[in-house]
């Protein structure tokens, strides 16, 4: 299984250090590679010694040593009784990949730093596509949710007044989700059956820059993550009473709703994937901070996107065509003039948008464009926040007795048949596959509910609960 020296592919090192990083990162400049921590250059077996969390915190330090950041795959040896750790990386599909702000290629058998010229030519040879669209070697078709691909189709059939009468594969393939029969990164980002750890998004209410009072973490496929967090933000929404002389007055948010969806499809599709960090979203008492791995692509600068003076380029031109299929993006590169739009006509005062770091950030403002209207705000703040606290509390019971019948048909339908799957749970209930997973795992947790056997063959025990 260890090949029989160092070469262009392969490389050994006795323990694992930022050479070993270096190493990844000439690989991925170049055709891939192998190297093997425990074992010196003359091939002889060291060995490392692994604790529990040891490989985590080396991928965990690769992770975020490289930019943009590469993921290896780990295979655990023993020889001669002697543990070896084999990691492993494809050829970066959107090169070249860095460390500590250099770039490495792997030649002949050995690492060499790349020059200026040798940097731009490997960047120029990448920008004919996007990196949505290459080959995602780390995961295979079983890694997607049919359920959420054949949920894409139905959408793309009522928008378009067309049957798709073909299976979710081939559909997949006619879109280019799918090369040589296998999945693409931007496939792998859309429709993940379960935790995904390249698209998470972390989003708080803020009641200063320290104290979060309601938090949210999503790691899952991207069409769910903008369901989520709209959902999240509009919950902490405050809703303005407006007096019109008419007998009804008139309620909305005190943000504009198409304001925010419009800047979270925004950050959903535009983000750079490869970077380490997560997508942030922060929520305070007068303004809602956006904030997303990546700066403005294809030399934009902020002023040209401020004047409409550009054009639009995609990072993820996979993910931004799959949206526009299901009608969630109109027209690329118009989406912060409709933002600007929006606000204006909302009567709140212009949005910012800078780069920071390594991204971008757009900032939602809460106050009025006529200053006079915030003396009224500051009159009505006191009877908002009171309706909010009742709105969040009926909200609380609504959803304690949705999962308590939730619950209990489950345990009804156990009783009926053990050996029910979790998609027949789903359709019984009438609750998502991710419903029923979340509720059955607060069965387990309380000890009421136990999988007997493997997922495949086996059944449920439902358990007596003394006291």
């Amino acid at each position: 299984m260890i090949p029989r020296g160092e070469d262009i592919h392969t490389e050994f090192k006795t323990s694992f250090s930022d050479e070993v990083i270096i190493s990844l990162v000439a690989f991925s400049n170049a055709k891939g590679g192998v190297v093997y921590v425990g074992i010196n250059d003359k091939r002889e077996i060291i060995g490392v010694t692994l604790g529990k969390e040891t490989v985590a915190e080396w991928i965990n330090e690769i992770k975020n040593k490289t930019v943009p950041s590469i993921i290896p795959n780990i295979d655990i040896l023993e020889e001669n009784g002697k543990t070896i750790v084999a990691l492993s990386v494809i050829e970066y599909p959107v090169k070249p990949v860095s460390t500590k702000g250099r770039y490495y290629k792997r030649y002949a058998n050995s690492n060499h730093a790349m020059s200026p010229e040798e940097i731009v030519n490997v960047h120029l040879q990448t920008l004919n596509t996007s990196w949505d669209f290459y080959i995602d070697t780390q995961h295979t078709l079983a890694d997607i949710s049919e359920e959420k691909v054949r949920k894409f189709m139905r959408i793309v059939s009522q928008r378009t007044n067309k049957d798709i009468n073909i299976d979710t594969m081939t559909f997949l393939a006619k879109l280019e989700a799918l090369r040589e029969g296998k999945l693409t990164f931007g496939a792998y980002l859309l429709f993940v059956s379960e935790y995904c750890l390249v698209s998470d998004i972390q989003i708080g209410r803020f009641k200063s820059k320290t104290k979060i009072i309601d938090s949210l973490s999503l790691n899952t496929d991207l069409f769910s993550e903008i369901d989520a967090v709209l959902s999240f933000i509009r919950k902490h929404l405050m809703v303005e009473y407006i007096i019109t002389g008419e007998p009804q007055r008139i309620e909305r948010f005190d943000y504009p709703e198409d304001a925010i969806r419009e800047i979270v499809i925004n950050m959903v599709v535009h983000r750079d994937y490869r970077s380490s960090t997560s997508s942030l979203i922060k929520i305070f008492d007068d303004r809602i901070e956006f904030y997303n791995p990546g700066k403005l692509y294809g030399g934009i600068t902020v002023s040209d996107l401020l004047s409409g003076n550009y054009v639009s380029q995609a990072r993820n031109k996979l993910i931004a065509k799959m949206f526009k299929e299901v009608g969630m993006i109109e027209r690329y590169g118009s989406g912060i003039a409709r933002i600007q739009t929006i606000c204006n006509d909302y009567g709140i005062v212009p949005p910012e948008f800078k780069e920071m770091g390594d991204g971008f950030q757009v900032i939602l403002y809460k106050k009025k464009q006529n200053a006079d209207i915030n003396i009224v705000d500051n009159i009505v703040d006191n009877i908002v926040e009171t309706t909010q606290k009742t709105t969040q509390k009926t909200t609380r019971k609504t959803t304690q007795k949705t999962t308590q019948k939730t619950t209990q048909k489950i345990i009804d339908a156990i009783h009926e048949n053990n050996r029910i799957t979790i998609d027949e749970l789903a359709n019984r209930c009438a609750v998502s596959i991710d419903g029923i997973k979340w509720n059955i795992k607060q069965l387990k947790q309380k000890g009421i509910l136990t999988r007997i056997g493997p997922d495949k063959g086996g059944y449920w025990q439902i358990n007596e609960i003394k006291g």
